[in-house]
């Protein structure tokens, strides 16, 4: 080909080369400002939040946006930020029949009555809280009182046995009253089934004496030292003495504790020496000193606190341990304690 012809010819397919690179870099231009915009896109999303809806369409191939780049996350917490408010605890409670003591465990307000766990009949505080018992207790005082002591002790009669008590078998179950003659003639074995069945039990020595000292810690629920009177304990006359001629005599006799001297009941209703009470949080635990002596929680057999007609000037620290677990008499009575209750 002459020189001339091949020069013009070449001419055109270099322009046209020209032409298709300023096309393709035109597009590719086109293509890095679409990529950006989809990456700024991105980076918006996951800063603010909010997906840009047009970044799903800048790749065909790469398919439509990510279905959870809606979503809003939740800010993170500041680093040093105060802690918020916090709901208040309640602190354990004891039940309402009872006193919480030193913020560790309840004791019952009063000394307590007995009634039948099945059937919550009132069993007489005068006889032992057993069947068997009570029944022989009765047969036996029925002569007993007629040989006994003078004859004004001898026209006294004995307390009513209720029938029921004679005719079937029962469990007692402790129960703390104001106003009410307490429960004596009690063994500790009964004492503790009595707590258990209240869904309590008999406080340890270590309780029981926490409480009768009372918040200020002192000897006595009064005070540091022993005050005639205060409580009913050291009385001025023994019941036996009156009935039998004897201290020493007829323990059983279910009217010892109806006993009065000078007319006044040497036994005292439940709360009713409102001087001899143990202060504990703005509320008062009766009669833990006198009254009667109450069993604690010592298999060996231990009861404290004094009954109304003991010679004690011990106060909270009085302790008889001479008797074991099966015994009793008309001063034997019931006390429960029971660990605190979460507060609903």
């Amino acid at each position: 080909m002459p020189a001339r012809s091949a020069e013009r010819s070449a001419r055109p397919r270099a322009a046209r080369r020209r032409l298709a690179a300023a096309a393709c870099g035109r597009a590719s231009l086109a293509a890095a400002a679409l990529a950006c915009a989809a990456l700024a896109g991105c980076r918006s999303e996951r800063e603010g939040g909010a997906a840009d809806a047009g970044a799903g369409a800048v790749d065909g191939g790469a398919g439509a946006a990510d279905a959870g780049g809606g979503a809003v996350e939740a800010a993170p917490p500041l680093v040093g930020a105060p802690p918020g408010p916090r709901a208040p605890v309640a602190e354990p409670r004891c039940p309402p029949e009872m006193v919480r003591v030193a913020r560790r465990f309840c004791v019952d307000r009063y000394e307590a009555v007995l009634l039948d766990r099945e059937m919550g009949l009132e069993i007489s505080a005068f006889y032992p809280p057993s069947r068997q018992a009570a029944a022989s207790v009765e047969r036996a005082w029925s002569k007993m009182r007629l040989q006994l002591g003078d004859a004004e002790a001898r026209r006294m009669e004995l307390p009513l046995l209720p029938g029921w008590q004679k005719q079937r078998e029962f469990e007692p179950r402790a129960v703390s009253r104001r106003g009410v003659l307490p429960q004596g003639y009690t063994t500790g074995a009964q004492a503790e089934l009595a707590c258990r069945n209240a869904g309590k039990r008999l406080c340890t020595l270590d309780e029981w004496r926490t409480a009768c000292r009372g918040e200020r810690d002192e000897q006595f629920p009064y005070g540091p030292t022993y005050a005639d009177g205060k409580c009913n304990v050291f009385r001025e006359g023994h019941p036996a003495a009156v009935l039998h001629r004897d201290v020493s005599l007829g323990h059983s006799d279910p009217r010892l504790n109806l006993v009065r001297v000078a007319g006044a009941p040497l036994l005292r209703r439940t709360g009713e020496t409102a001087t001899c009470a143990s202060a504990w949080e703005g509320d008062a635990i009766a009669d833990m000193v006198g009254n009667l002596d109450e069993w604690i929680d010592d298999p060996e057999g231990t009861f404290v606190g004094g009954f109304y007609a003991r010679a004690t000037r011990e106060g909270c620290m009085a302790r008889i341990a001479s008797h074991d677990f099966t015994y009793f008499d008309y001063s034997t009575g019931v006390r429960c304690c029971a660990d605190l209750r979460e507060a609903p």
